[in-house]
């Protein structure tokens, strides 16, 4: 395809006013919550349910965010395309069967973990999110399943659309109902938006994509490969995804009403800028780095790596800049409404810089996994796992008691200035090892 010879650069330029414009409800959706909800208990157990899912829902979906399947399928349409639809239906098969079981045991462990930690109108209400977060892995993973396909075959175009509608319908849920349902409409929204999202993806990758799939548990190399890579990647995530975990849980350490509610929608903003990047220009990033894999063109790949890590972590200084800057009059205008409080601002404003010391070091940390799954090193993603969850635990304990609640948020940010120095010289002690 003629899409796939661009260029990263203007492949991204291509891809990016469709992420800002119909992805820009993502990052409206934390303010919006803020305005409906402002800060409260009922806000905190979202917020630590939905952390509890991530967590636990890493065993289901992140086997195809910047999936190892990228740089798999562009091998096989090389060596064996014949294949091609005998491999996709096994793979989608085994995504139901697998993750339906998979969030069946999840959502029976967080019903069991919430009548520990929750008793009262807490306890009801943390019980009524179980069954929409369980079918929203599933809807996930299928989702994320498709995204990955039309992202190998360079399409790039249509997974923000996709997800720009369905937020549309989460948000309009969300506008209409909020009132008379109160906060346990949010993973209920959120799960209509990713089936929209799911359909239209579907629809695109089989009808117009030419995706075809041969249904059955078929188990051709390709696959046992990628279960393989899977389960090294999916340890490694589920490690890390303990952080979400750990940061609520230090947040309710400090009495502070809201503490958790607040540290989220703070990190939100200061973040908002690696959405984007994340959105735009990672998924061609690991596209093209999977091409140079499958050629074999190591040089390429390595340049291509670096000028991606200077071009970002320049991008994103000048964005933490702009943010700390702004970050008073931004966070008055997008909160200081409806039930959020000027008190509960005025603390956001205070603990955004902890959280933007470490965009940068997150903007290397994200481009250097992709070159991590492109050539499908893979294998090393549990030991980072633990390097990032247990320097978090540290830093989280140490700066806790030190300067309090802004002391997690540094804490993320010294973890992301930390694990992207390491995954550099993994990275290129296995590109010594790769013939030339």
């Amino acid at each position: 395809m003629t899409s796939g010879k661009k260029s990263i650069l203007r492949t991204t330029l291509l891809v990016l006013p469709a992420q800002i414009v119909f992805r820009a409800g993502e990052g409206l959706l934390p303010l919006l919550l803020a305005y409906w909800f402002g800060r409260s208990n009922a806000m905190d157990v979202y917020f630590f349910a939905a952390a509890f899912f991530g967590l636990a829902g890493s065993l289901v979906f992140s086997a195809y965010t910047d999936s190892p399947l990228v740089p798999i399928l562009a091998e096989e349409r090389i060596a064996r395309p014949k294949e091609l639809p005998r491999l996709l239906g096994s793979v989608l098969l085994h995504t139901w069967a697998v993750g339906g079981a998979v969030a069946a045991i999840v959502g029976a462990l967080a019903l069991g973990w919430f009548a520990f930690r929750y008793e009262g109108a807490d306890f009801t209400l943390a019980a009524k999110m179980v069954l929409p977060f369980t079918v929203y892995l599933v809807a996930m993973a299928t989702r994320q399943l498709f995204a990955t396909l039309l992202t190998v075959r360079h399409f790039f175009m249509v997974q923000p659309i996709a997800l720009g509608l369905g937020m549309v319908v989460n948000i309009g849920m969300l506008a209409t109902g909020h009132a008379a349902l109160g906060v346990w409409l949010v993973p209920i929204a959120a799960l209509a938006g990713e089936l929209v999202a799911t359909i239209l993806l579907a629809t695109f990758a089989i009808r117009i994509a030419g995706e075809r799939f041969e249904l059955g548990f078929a188990r051709p190399p390709a696959l046992v490969a990628f279960g393989r890579l899977v389960a090294n990647q999916v340890g490694g995530g589920a490690v890390t995804r303990v952080n979400p975990v750990v940061d609520q849980l230090m947040a309710g350490f400090t009495m502070v009403v809201g503490a958790g509610t607040m540290l989220r929608y703070s990190s939100d903003i200061a973040m908002l800028p690696t959405s984007l990047l994340q959105a735009a220009l990672l998924p061609v990033l690991l596209a093209h780095l999977s091409d140079d894999y499958a050629a074999r063109d190591m040089a390429k790949l390595r340049r291509t790596v670096v000028r991606a890590l200077v071009t970002v972590c320049a991008l994103l200084v000048v964005a933490s800049l702009v943010l700390y800057a702004a970050r008073a009059p931004l966070l008055r205008f997008v909160f200081l409404r409806g039930e959020m409080d000027a008190e509960g601002v005025d603390r956001m404003i205070r603990i955004m810089p902890y959280h933007l010391v470490g965009l940068p070091g997150f903007g290397a940390l994200l481009v250097l996994a992709r070159a991590h799954i492109a050539i499908k090193n893979l294998g090393i993603m549990i030991s980072m796992g633990l390097l990032n969850a247990g320097a978090n635990l540290v830093f989280n304990v140490v700066l806790l008691k030190i300067i309090g609640l802004e002391g997690i948020a540094l804490a993320t940010s010294f973890v992301h200035t930390v694990v992207p120095i390491v995954f550099w010289y993994r990275l290129e002690a296995r590109l010594r090892e790769e013939p030339a």
